[in-house]
């Protein structure tokens, strides 16, 4: 005890304990200690938690592994005076400050507690805690006894909504059991809730059906293709072999569900219909108006998109409405999912079906006649109600994405609105429960970083147009708005690796939007501790995108002269750069306004600066493209 007093001492002449936190999402309420004054973690902190509590118990013990592997070793026993204890605590009486999720966690000189209503609140505090410690912890071998200090503070805590989801697509591409466990820790460290997993699509069938076994015998493949989705991949050459693929077996899939549900989170499983079929109409063409043979698709063009939502499928992907053997397919298949997943909801699609094939079939006409169904966007609407009546007889609610309120819904039916916030508006106003996650700020998988640098794709999403999102629109009951998602769809996303850079930092701003209090956010503090988070993700060897370091280009036409914008949204970053093929850019022009890019064979160089000191990319683009990218 003497070796960490004095320890503690020595330290006070040399270290300034910052009073400003890192915390991801920024909690409710956070007050700083006296910054001379730290807790000292180390071998001879006390481990203090109900026994009796299992799921307490594993927490605690999840804690206990994670500073082992980094060097710590700490376990229950009997306290020596003077000790450092960590005290977990259930507190009943905090659920009217903290509710079910919440918790308080108190850091003082010689005790770490934290204190909530149930084990849910426990696991938060715990992964704040985490936080707490510092941005190199991950750096530290293993039982090499080094001593953690972590600032004395108060925080008090709770989610601002129910429902905080990320949307994770392994039909395009497919992600071992390991890799979605993966994905689901760094959900939990981040106070995520709410798994959205998108089992099913044209690319793949990734669910195991044990009524329906060529669902993965034949839907989970597909031919080989390599590059970006679109018309330079080739449609399955004759006897071409489908080797890219596979699926979950349930076992697989129950061993996932408790994964996440012991990090408090729940998964809703996707079965996308009636669009989006085309892997299941590989496996079953008989279920589609055509009855022709299918091939699951690898990735190539199999659609016309015209904008403003218009297209046309060049090769059916719809299950047929009007044939009663839809509906028990469907029915064996959601038997099975709803026994799988325990959550409440079962998510059906719905969205970008197109209708062309239904209205060329002369069965599905006259069905529509003697059911006097007035046009195909009421047979989506009859489909979705037959749909619900089995999710429903499942024991189960339905969730589906805003097309489905082309027709009556019954008010049980919750809807996920992503062509903007408007769907969800209209839902939450017909009495629907409403998950916002609008393309504007949730869509993951849009270019989120320069084109010089980044993939393009069909949108761009920087950082700080996602941490404008509020899921709550204003005069709209908010016991309606449950929440909100990010998705990340993977036709551009092969790896785990890949899916973290895509995903991270725009998740920082979401766990942000979805738990933080709306007053509490703030742009220039929450760049502040994602540049800490950085750090976090670099020392654990995780792939993290840093796009918000670059500068943000923007072209305009001044008569006829090409004009640049540069801008970037870090307050204390100069951004320098060169139009005359030179560089590096530190030694070129400092930028304070719009500029012309002359007429010639050069290039604009561009890159930011923080004290003098290169930070982010340094971009290189030649003229040409950017005449191209006027709008």
């Amino acid at each position: 005890m003497f070796l960490r007093v004095t320890f503690l001492l020595m330290l006070f002449g040399v270290h300034t304990l910052f009073s400003q936190h890192t915390l991801i999402p920024q909690p409710a309420s956070f007050e700083a200690g006296n910054a001379k004054v730290v807790f000292l973690l180390d071998s001879l902190t006390v481990l203090e938690y109900p026994m009796d509590k299992p799921e307490i118990y594993a927490h605690v013990t999840d804690f206990q592994i994670f500073l082992k592997a980094k060097g710590l070793d700490i376990y229950k026993r009997d306290s020596q005076p003077g000790a450092p204890k960590i005290v977990v605590q259930l507190e009943e009486s905090l659920i009217s400050r903290c509710g079910k999720e919440g918790y308080i966690l108190k850091v003082t000189r010689d005790k770490i507690l934290i204190q909530a209503v149930d084990a849910q609140g426990i696991f938060y505090g715990i992964q704040t805690l985490k936080q707490l410690l510092p941005p190199d912890f991950g750096k530290r071998l293993p039982h090499d006894g080094s001593t953690v200090f972590i600032p004395t503070c108060t925080i008090t805590d709770y989610p601002r909504f129910q429902w905080r989801g990320l949307m994770l697509d392994v039909s395009r591409h497919f992600f071992p059991p390991d890799d979605v466990k993966a994905f689901i820790d760094q959900m939990a460290t981040y106070k995520f809730n709410r798994l959205h997993w998108h089992l099913t699509d044209d690319e793949g069938w990734r669910i195991e059906i044990k009524s329906r076994p060529k669902l993965t015998e034949v839907g989970a493949w597909r031919v080989e293709r390599t590059g970006r989705f679109g018309a330079q991949r080739a449609y399955p050459h004759p006897g071409e072999p489908a080797t890219y693929g596979g699926f979950y077996t349930q076992e697989e899939i129950k061993d996932i569900i408790q994964y996440a549900a012991d990090r408090h989170i729940t998964i809703v499983p996707e079965i996308d219909m009636p669009g989006h079929s085309m892997a299941a109409l590989a496996a079953y063409p008989e279920l589609s108006t055509q009855k022709k043979p299918k091939f699951v698709n690898p990735g190539a063009k199999f659609a016309e998109w015209y904008g403003n939502g218009k297209f046309k499928m060049l090769i059916e992907n719809t299950l047929n409405p009007a044939d009663e053997a839809v509906y028990r397919f469907i029915d064996d298949v959601f038997t099975e999912v709803a026994s799988l997943f325990p959550g409440t909801y079962i998510h059906m699609g719905g969205d970008e079906c197109y209708k062309g094939y239904w209205e060329e079939s002369a069965d599905v006409q006259a069905f529509m006649k003697e059911t006097n169904l007035a046009d195909s966007h009421e047979l989506q609407a009859y489909f979705v109600g037959r749909v619900h009546e089995i999710i429903r007889s499942k024991g189960k609610k339905m969730i589906g994405w805003d097309e489905i309120l082309e027709g009556e819904l019954p008010t049980d039916v919750a809807v996920m609105s992503w062509r903007g916030m408007k769907g969800g508006i209209e839902a939450a106003s017909m009495g629907h429960a409403v998950v916002m996650s609008p393309t504007t700020f949730a869509y993951l998988d849009y270019t989120q970083g320069d084109h010089s640098e980044e993939n393009p794709i069909y949108n761009d999403l920087y950082l700080e147009k996602v941490y404008q999102f509020d899921p709550m629109p204003e005069g709209i009951r908010a016991d309606l708005i449950l929440g909100g998602q990010g998705n990340l769809w993977t036709e551009a996303i092969p790896t785990l690796d890949f899916a973290f850079y895509m995903t991270y930092p725009r998740a920082f701003a979401l766990a942000e939007c979805l738990w933080s209090p709306k007053y509490a956010k703030d742009w220039n503090d929450f760049v502040r501790r994602t540049e800490d988070h950085f750090l976090r993700f670099d020392v654990g060897g995780v792939n993290i995108c840093k796009a918000v370091y670059d500068p943000q280009i923007e072209l305009f036409k001044e008569g006829d002269k090409l004009m640049c914008k540069l801008s970037n949204p870090i307050p204390d970053l100069e951004i320098y750069y060169s139009i005359d093929n030179t560089y590096p850019v530190k030694y070129s022009q400092r930028y304070v306004g719009p500029f012309e890019i002359p007429e010639g064979y050069l290039s604009l160089r561009t890159q930011c600066y923080r004290e003098g000191k290169a930070i982010g990319r340094a971009l290189n683009i030649p003229r040409i493209t950017l005449s191209k990218r006027l709008r």
